[in-house]
């Protein structure tokens, strides 16, 4: 049978020898990325069949990532291995296009069985959080993320840059637009959330799971 060829995304050096080692043995390990702007070029260059990420990756968080993987390499399964539990989170992922939803404080033999479930065309979501998505589906209460819902994906690309310390010159070479077009969004940004500085804008993409700690 077929290895499943698998692309790991995670910011931790660690983690990726991790997950290496757990799945040697049973996938084939294409390769591995530490940001959400690489992982999307490792992506499009070895169209892997499974793709692990996170929810807060450098450059370009990990539901954004998942949005543009969906949309360009659609062949391509995500699985999310996070330590975000939060409801609104998972929502959003599987919105994204997730397959699969884990915790980092899962057992490691979860990935292995996420990624024979959705290999074989199903969805999984770890044992830790599926009761309480069980609970708000029966309550109909159904979380959402909380503003930073309502920005656009480019805005959300910008408030990350900005939030991870890059100048207006160097956003405008990362995202391909000019320096003016990025301080439009910039300013649009703080109007719509209602922030005045950049230290607010940075403690909001932290809030919100943009950056990490």
């Amino acid at each position: 049978m077929t290895k499943p060829r698998v692309l790991l995304a995670d910011d931790h050096t660690l983690v990726l020898d991790g997950y290496r080692k757990l799945l040697e043995g049973s996938c084939d390990i294409v390769g591995a990325a530490e940001d959400g702007r690489t992982l999307l070029k490792l992506a499009q260059q070895f169209q892997p069949d499974i793709v692990t990420l996170d929810i807060s990756m450098p450059h370009l968080n990990g539901i954004d990532a998942a949005r543009k993987l969906h949309k360009d390499v659609p062949n391509a399964n995500l699985i999310f291995v996070t330590m975000h539990a939060d409801q609104a989170y998972v929502t959003e992922a599987f919105k994204a296009g997730a397959k699969g939803y884990l915790l980092k404080r899962s057992a490691g033999s979860e990935l292995v069985q996420a990624i024979q479930a959705v290999m074989s065309g199903h969805n999984y979501i770890t044992p830790l959080i599926a009761k309480g998505l069980v609970q708000s589906a029966v309550t109909g209460r159904t979380p959402t993320m909380k503003r930073g819902a309502a920005l656009t994906p480019r805005q959300r690309e910008v408030l990350q840059l900005v939030a991870e310390g890059n100048t207006v010159k160097e956003i405008a070479v990362a995202l391909e637009i000019s320096p003016k077009t990025v301080e439009f969004h910039k300013t649009q940004l703080m109007d719509q959330l209602n922030l005045h500085t950049t230290a607010e804008l940075t403690r909001y993409a932290l809030t919100h799971g943009l950056i990490s700690s």
